[in-house]
């Protein structure tokens, strides 16, 4: 039968058990040193108390009167049993220089001879040792009496091994007292301190929390939507790699522990991420980026905060841009077949009226002015994706009234911009502002002028002729070496001067909500590749937008090349 398997113990229970046994050692540990140096000193303060009285008793003059009698132990004897319990040592023992006893407390063992050294004492020195003698161990301090000079017996005062360890004893007692007591209040300490560890780390154990950090780590800098999270002061307390990027906070920016007023957002991001409520999918802009933001506040512990999800929105939208664009391609594709379709039984009708020649005519005429947009287009701007813009965007205008011209200066060659520059950038500066400035021209100066009606002309760029009444849109672009030139101008109403600081800012529109996206796209796009947007008036009466790109030498050299290809084909 297979035993379950059971969970390693919490780290709470660990540092518990560790630090038990931690206090649980050192107050051991304190006890044995302190009973080590409890022993030391009371020994030592034995020894220094029997000192100071065996040199009391020798310096005394009445001790050297009574040796001078002929019986010394019956003046001595009284004195030394006194000395001796006021002063609560063992013994004073008062001998001859033949160590011959005049005292002791046991009063038969007076005559006998002393236990113990002498020979230092009679050399005129004061020693200490510890010597077994009647009463047992004992320290002992024997020192020599002096009159006038001469040692004339031997002093000795001691107290017992014994007597040392019960005070010892004593005193390890209230130590162990003291030591029981301060490990049950370490006990106590740190079972609160390891309960409290155990709520915050939800009981988990050592190798649970260092896997949960590694996966956290992981997840933070694996997972492509940025994370941001807020203290209760409102300061950055963790940002992942994504969060950065999304934000524009560099790699070696310290975020961590500053506010988010400090990081430089645009104001309505800021209010969102301050918000005390919770934010649901909201979409909000920064220089670069259209990032889609998602907050939550925290509810419970010490502190609220707010966790903080940002989406980057950029590609979607720009991938939206272009499904609208391929849609209205679609559009623009349909209603030409189903011109086209009107003009081939135009055609088949002439020639079976009889008139060949006028059926002919009419088919050339169309050929041609096909072909001239198609020419036009090709041979100035050598960029497929441009060019293929171009054509469409002229189609979609031409449905709704409205003729796009292509100024005489363009020229982009083929090779002339670098892979750096995206070409999803470049459909999205150049089609929203076509789809914009078509939106302004086809309703009109003021409004006073309806679109034409369709196929009142065959849409396509051209330079000049373009006649006074009709709607138009002139595009430039132009790569001249060192930078991209997008310039698209319109025949409409134009924008005030007080709006064009406006125009940029996400949900600005003519036209109503839901709209208002597409010229911040197009700053952010700009923005990305180093460029400028500028807005002006035209010379026409509408809005002017003009875009800069940087291009850099690699340009320089595509379009040197380009100049000795067609110099070669001439």
């Amino acid at each position: 039968m297979r035993l379950p398997r059971t969970r390693p113990r919490s780290l709470a229970g660990q540092l518990f058990a560790m630090q038990v046994v931690l206090i649980a050692a050192v107050v051991a540990g304190c006890a044995v040193f302190a009973y080590a140096s409890g022993s030391a000193q009371a020994e030592e303060t034995a020894a220094r108390q029997v000192r100071v009285a065996a040199l009391a008793v020798a310096d005394s003059p009445s001790v050297r009167e009574a040796i001078r009698t002929p019986d010394p132990s019956s003046v001595l004897q009284p004195y030394a049993e006194r000395v001796r319990e006021d002063t609560g040592i063992a013994f004073v023992t008062i001998m001859d220089t033949e160590r011959v006893r005049w005292t002791h407390p046991d009063t038969s063992q007076i005559g006998d001879t002393f236990l113990g050294n002498t020979a230092k004492a009679l050399r005129g020195q004061t020693f200490t040792e510890t010597y077994t003698g009647t009463l047992g161990p004992s320290i002992r301090v024997v020192t020599p009496i002096r009159d006038d000079g001469r040692i004339v017996g031997l002093v000795s005062a001691g107290i017992t091994v014994d007597r040392v360890s019960s005070q010892v004893r004593e005193q390890l007692g209230a130590l162990a007292l003291a030591a029981g007591g301060a490990l049950a209040l370490g006990g106590i300490g740190t079972y609160v301190i390891n309960a409290r560890l155990r709520r915050h780390t939800h009981g988990m154990n050592a190798a649970e929390l260092s896997r949960l950090h590694d996966y956290h780590q992981a997840t933070l800098h694996a997972v492509r939507e940025g994370l941001l999270m807020l203290d209760g002061r409102r300061r950055i307390a963790l940002i992942n790699d994504a969060g950065r990027e999304l934000l524009g906070l560099g790699p070696d920016t310290e975020a961590v522990g500053r506010t988010v007023d400090e990081l430089g957002l645009p104001a309505p991001l800021t209010g969102a991420l301050l918000a005390s409520e919770s934010r649901v999918d909201e979409l909000h802009l920064t220089a670069d980026r259209v990032i889609v933001v998602n907050t939550r506040p925290v509810v419970g512990g010490e502190q609220r905060g707010t966790v903080v999800t940002l989406r980057d929105h950029t590609e979607l939208q720009a991938l939206t841009g272009e499904l609208d664009s391929e849609r209205g391609f679609t559009q623009a594709l349909r209603s030409q077949a189903h011109e086209a379709a009107n003009r081939l039984h135009t055609v088949v009708s002439l020639i079976e009226l009889g008139r060949v020649e006028e059926a002919v005519d009419f088919a050339t005429a169309e050929l041609e002015l096909a072909q001239v947009l198609t020419d036009r287009v090709v041979g100035a701007v050598e960029e497929p994706v441009l060019a293929a813009l171009l054509l469409g965007k002229a189609a979609q205008a031409n449905e709704r009234g409205v003729e796009l011209v292509l100024a005489e200066d363009s020229l982009i060659d083929d090779g002339a911009l670098p892979p750096s520059l995206a070409q999803r950038d470049l459909v999205t500066i150049l089609g929203n502002l076509i789809d914009n400035a078509v939106d302004a021209a086809s309703e009109g100066p003021e409004g006073a002028e309806g679109p034409a009606e369709s196929g009142d002309a065959v849409p396509g760029p051209r330079a000049a002729g373009v006649p006074a009444g009709r709607a138009r849109v002139t595009v430039t672009a132009l790569a001249d070496g060192r930078e991209l030139l997008l310039r698209v101008a319109d025949t409409g109403a134009g924008i005030g001067p007080e709006a064009a600081d406006e125009v940029f800012r996400r949900g600005w529109s003519t036209h109503g909500a839901g709209r208002g996206l597409g010229l911040t796209l197009v700053r952010q796009a700009a923005h990305r590749n180093g460029g400028t947007v500028e807005l002006d008036a035209g010379p026409d009466g509408g809005a002017r937008f003009t875009v800069r790109l940087p291009l850099g030498d690699r340009t320089a050299k595509s379009e040197a090349a380009g100049a000795r290809a067609k110099e070669v084909t001439a």
